[in-house]
């Protein structure tokens, strides 16, 4: 961080004479498009010039202990009963932002140049370059970074630089345009001291000035301290955002890049916050059509806020490598960007974008990447959707580069606007996916690790059940058909394979709730305590062989698991270092540091009801905020002054939190160091007892009972291996009983088991309470199931086929049951359908996928 925090320092001077800048109201949703009137007809209707077959829909979950459901066969006759379905949003975000955009920036280069790259000249000869080499894949933004204007006029708005442009900027933007480009600029919040004390007038704003529109008392606006905070409660403060948009506009600017924005920015302690800034600059340009990012190392907590004003967000710190004139970045900035995707992917979509930064692909001599790692950082911006924006000397790519940046049908991946999610990341190998619009999948394989690797997907854990034709889209060579997956073999260090997995017919595809295809029409909440994770938890069996079996243990309400620094859950926020051998009594005998106040901090996301974080004592600790679930609740203090390194102590706890999941964020706020050392998560038991005992002397079988739904228990593993039911173990109700064949191999001592238990499909859910609020999901097949959860707090659903109501389901049971068959059709027309579920009664209506036929 010292070293990117230098380099934009010593830009500082370039971009001190843009601090003008503010922000406010965002526009309004769109308005839903008008609800199709519920039929009153039988559920199972037969159409007519209708594009389905009579479908069959079967009923459904077991909703109580006994299986009968409640769900009705046919549709209610009165249409008074039936709520009219609200549709989603007709349309998705700006207009303008519906595909993340692809060009160049300055920025890499003027770091690479010690700031001297952006004149008329250079940029002339850029937009030449683009147009000659990578324009016809869809390249044409061309955007300067800071350091293009020196004053300001006479009403305090920028103006360019004319050292900079001899000619005026204005020839440098029609040149662009004249190329079939688009043109862009850079800007930071606030208001510079030299516009605030000459109290310059605000165009068309009559008895406004600049002096009048600045926070009192005088208050920080950047991560720089450049400028002065502007205060949005005086009208005046808008006006004179719009009068610099506007004169933007008029020379025909299409992008601004909002930079230093906060929460983020190194700053997440609430003690510079831009968030008025933004909605502000959102206002003004969405007014002109003008595409609007914000950077950088956006604070991931006010994601939603990011979504409602901007079209992107840089949720990283800068790709560059500062190296001078050696190179443009390095691996670790690409590898650290693949926590930050995994974090982020569900946000993006038609209208705003997770920017990863320049893409620094194009010349090897330059790049800092070895080919490897440039093909596989062009493949994580390309699944990410990211804006694909490259920052190499246009006039020089090498032909690899070029093949790299304009592979079709790895463009098209990036400009199907479909963000990829991790099957997991606890490996350095991973698989990450997602579900396109044709049904498809595209499907990246990456090897982050330190040596050749083979690297598997698994049909099941994307969702795919049935085989599939595989093809490289790299290599744009089909592969094949892939009965249950694919391994790609030696792919090397760093190195990755990017797949097109398109599912064979009779296959069917598994749609999770938070897929970007599935669309929500009123007020819906992901998670927020109302899914349930699986989770397992261990039963110790303790064996003995003096013929007396130890006494099993009583299980209590609740079990404490402890997470340990190093566990990969924990996403570490700014930069953070990593001591072992300490020897001062750490868990584990290891911490994690931080150095950086207002923007180090981490995060672990949980499931249960609670949470401690431990730390050491010590002088040299301060303070830090603690946010549960987005929310302050607590500065906590690790500070006191005459301790040195007391180990494994809590400075916070929380235990009354709703069982579901949760995410603890820690900022530092001061001191010269902030420790984790280990987490406690407080969850409810699920088995009891928590221990059994078997005695080889006094042979019996052992049990224990689950304390959920035993619907939901999965199994038994030890070390990973499944126990096999009927033989190692049997089940009855609620007892789980080990049988005493299966105990006679344990060795003497204690031996772990592990008792899994089910939960919602990938661990989440939406849920409403509105009625009439309404899920739905186009696909292309012969079938569809609807997957979600019964519990007691829910009602009747009511479904549509193809816009026409089908069957009322209850969704009503006595206990919590995740992954139930809610509703099935069968035996449609093959071709395009949609399915919908509209909330008719109960207190909450949960979905949690779709499942379809291929045809």
């Amino acid at each position: 961080m010292t070293r990117m925090t230098r380099a934009r320092r010593g830009l500082q001077a370039a971009a001190v004479t843009v601090a003008a800048l503010g922000l406010v109201a965002a526009a309004a949703l769109p308005a839903t498009a008008s609800p199709t009137p519920p039929p009153t007809t039988t559920a199972t209707p037969t159409p007519t010039e209708s594009p389905t077959a009579t479908p069959s829909p079967t009923g459904t979950p077991s909703p109580t202990a006994s299986p009968t459901a409640k769900a009705s066969t046919k549709a209610s006759a009165k249409s008074a009963d039936v709520p009219t379905p609200i549709q989603p949003p007709a349309t998705t975000g700006d207009p303008w932002a519906q595909k993340p955009y692809m060009g160049w920036s300055s920025y890499s280069m003027q770091v690479y140049t010690n700031g001297q790259w952006i004149t008329g000249d250079q940029l002339i000869a850029q937009s030449d370059a683009m147009r000659a080499k990578l324009q016809k894949a869809g390249y044409d933004h061309i955007n300067v970074d800071a350091g293009w204007s020196d004053g300001v006029d006479g009403n305090g708005r920028p103006t360019p630089s004319a050292k900079l442009y001899p000619q005026g900027l204005q020839k440098v933007i029609d040149h662009v345009h004249a190329n079939g480009q688009k043109f862009g600029v850079y800007l930071i919040p606030g208001i510079s001291p030299a516009v605030y004390e000459k109290a310059y007038p605000i165009a068309n704003a009559p008895g406004c000035t600049t002096h009048d529109i600045v926070k009192q008392p005088l208050q920080q606006a950047d991560y720089w301290k450049i400028g002065y905070r502007i205060d949005f409660t005086n009208p005046c403060s808008q006006k004179y955002v719009d009068s610099i948009v506007d004169q933007l506009a008029s020379w025909g600017v299409n992008f601004v890049k909002f930079d230093s924005v906060t929460p983020g920015s190194g700053i997440s302690d609430g003690s510079v916050d831009a968030r008025d800034d933004v909605a502000a600059w959102s206002k003004a340009l969405k007014a002109h059509k003008i595409w609007f990012e914000i950077s950088w190392a956006l604070d991931i907590n006010y994601a939603d806020y990011w979504k409602q004003y901007a079209n992107g967000w840089r949720v990283e710190w800068d790709v560059e490598c500062y190296c001078g004139g050696e190179a443009l970045t390095q691996w670790d900035n690409i590898n650290r960007l693949f926590p930050r995707a995994a974090d982020w992917w569900r946000h993006a979509g038609p209208g705003g974008w997770n920017d990863f930064d320049s893409l620094d692909v194009g010349n090897g001599k330059m790049d800092g990447l070895t080919p490897d790692e440039r093909r596989t950082a062009t493949t994580l911006w390309a699944i990410s959707a990211a804006p694909m924006y490259t920052g190499n000397d246009l006039t020089n790519l090498d032909q690899f580069g070029i093949d790299l940046l304009t592979n079709p049908e790895v463009v098209a991946v990036d400009q199907a606007g479909v963000p990829a999610r991790p099957v997991s990341t606890t490996s350095k190998q991973q698989v990450w996916y997602a579900p396109n619009a044709d049904g498809s999948y595209t499907v990246a394989l990456f090897n982050l690790g330190r040596s050749e690797s083979d690297v598997s997907a698994k049909w099941s854990d994307i969702g795919l059940k049935g085989s599939a034709t595989v093809r490289d889209l790299w290599a744009r060579k089909n592969l094949g058909k892939a009965a249950t997956g694919f391994t790609a073999s030696d792919v090397p260090i760093h190195g990755v394979r990017l797949l097109k997995v398109t599912p064979d017919k009779g296959a069917t595809v598994t749609v999770n709730d938070d897929a970007l295809g599935m669309k929500y029409g009123g007020d819906w909440t992901r998670n927020g305590g109302a899914e349930v994770a699986s989770t397992s938890q261990p039963l110790t069996v303790n064996v003995t062989d003096t013929g007396s079996p130890a006494p099993s243990t009583p299980t209590g309400p609740t079990r404490t698991t402890t997470v340990n620094d190093t566990d990969p859950g924990i996403t570490y926020s700014g930069q953070w270092g990593y001591s072992n051998g300490r020897n001062f009594g750490d868990y584990q005998d290891d911490v994690h540091y931080a150095e950086h106040p207002g923007s180090d901090s981490f995060s672990y996301t949980f499931t249960g009801t609670g949470i401690s974080y431990y730390t050491e004592l010590d002088s040299s600790e301060g303070d830090a905020d603690v946010y549960i679930d987005g929310q302050l609740v607590k500065t906590v203090s690790a500070n006191i002054p005459t301790a040195s390194h007391t180990a494994q102590q809590v400075v916070f706890t929380t235990n009354d939190l709703t069982n579901g999941q949760h995410t603890l964020r820690v900022v530092m706020k001061s001191g010269q160091f902030m420790l984790i050392d280990r987490l406690d998560v407080i969850q409810p038991n699920l088995i009891d007892p928590s221990s059994v005992s078997f005695d080889t002397k006094a042979p019996a079988a052992a049990s224990f009972g689950v304390l959920r739904d035993p619907d939901e228990f999965t199994g038994i593993t030890a070390n990973g291996k499944a126990l096999t039911k009927g033989t190692d173990y049997s089940v009855s109700g609620s007892t789980v009983t080990l049988s005493t064949t299966y105990l006679a191999t344990l060795p003497v001592g204690a031996t772990t088991l592990n008792v899994g238990f089910r939960g919602d499909y990938l661990d989440d859910v939406h849920s409403t309470k509105t009625a009439g609020a309404s899920v739905s999901y186009a696909f292309t097949g012969t079938g569809v199931d609807w997957i979600g959860a019964t519990a007691p707090d829910q009602g009747v659903v009511d479904v549509y086929i193809d816009g026409k109501l089908v069957k009322r389901v209850d969704t009503h049971s006595d206990t919590r049951r995740t992954q139930q068959t809610l509703f099935s059709a069968t035996g449609l027309r093959a071709g395009p359908h949609t399915f919908m579920a509209v909330k008719e009664s109960g207190d909450v209506m949960r979905t949690d996928a779709v499942r379809y036929s291929v045809r």
